[in-house]
């Protein structure tokens, strides 16, 4: 890791959270976040866009594509090689190592029937690029077995549980449909409502904090999808 932090600082952030255990070259992040705005949660900004996958009659995963803020993206690119000759292959290096790395957080991604898990196969097609300031890392996540329409209404969340990133969509037309799924499933997206104590809470905590992994899903989005039962 190339950043200007000592190896001890880096650990020590690095342990106290889960994102950033997630995305080493983020660690800095933190220690410049304590300088601009030593309290609050969060204290990085993931854009989200995804499109949900499937045709005859199931559900097959999720198209992903996560566009982070500007000084996220900068810390994540810092003594990085961007060279012409060598820029495709230190941002694929990147991707890789993020996907890598979010696995035993299931990519932040929770799909649920009821109050059960929906498992994922490995992700596929991780690919990181640079539009002006910002990074946008693109991939597949397919489930591990195809969810056939019952006529139920499955949930969709992606957060970080300590809400250090906030992970949202920003529009409701950045999640959509297949055109597929389109045809038979409808989807509604719900906003957040965190009481004004939950609120007060996420504000006051400072950046080294002891993660609260209750917190992040108190101010995430749901995506409710519906599909009916396939007749047969």
């Amino acid at each position: 890791m190339n950043n200007p932090i000592s190896r001890q600082l880096v650990v020590f952030l690095a342990a106290k959270t889960q994102w950033l255990t997630c995305l080493r070259p983020f660690a800095i992040i933190v220690a410049t976040c304590w300088a601009l705005n030593i309290q609050a949660h969060p204290h990085s900004w993931v854009d989200l866009k995804t499109e949900i996958e499937g045709e005859q009659g199931k559900i097959t995963g999720f198209k992903m594509s996560w566009t982070f803020d500007a000084i996220t993206s900068a810390y994540l690119l810092d003594g990085e090689d961007l060279s012409a000759a060598n820029k495709e292959a230190t941002l694929q290096k990147i991707a890789n190592s993020v996907m890598a790395n979010m696995l035993p957080e299931h990519y932040f991604t929770y799909f649920y029937d009821g109050e059960t898990p929906i498992k994922y196969a490995l992700p596929g097609n991780a690919r990181l690029s640079k539009n002006r300031t910002k990074l946008t890392l693109d991939f597949h996540l397919p489930l591990a077995k195809a969810q056939q329409f019952k006529g139920k209404t499955l949930k969709l969340l992606i957060f970080e549980p300590g809400y250090y990133v906030d992970m949202s969509w920003p529009k409701s037309e950045d999640i959509q449909l297949s055109a597929d799924l389109a045809e038979h499933c409808t989807l509604k997206l719900v906003a957040p409502d965190p009481t004004a104590e939950q609120v007060t809470y996420a504000m006051s905590l400072p950046a080294d904090a002891d993660p609260d992994n209750a917190l992040g899903q108190l101010f995430t989005q749901t995506a409710l999808i519906t599909c009916p039962a396939v007749k047969g």
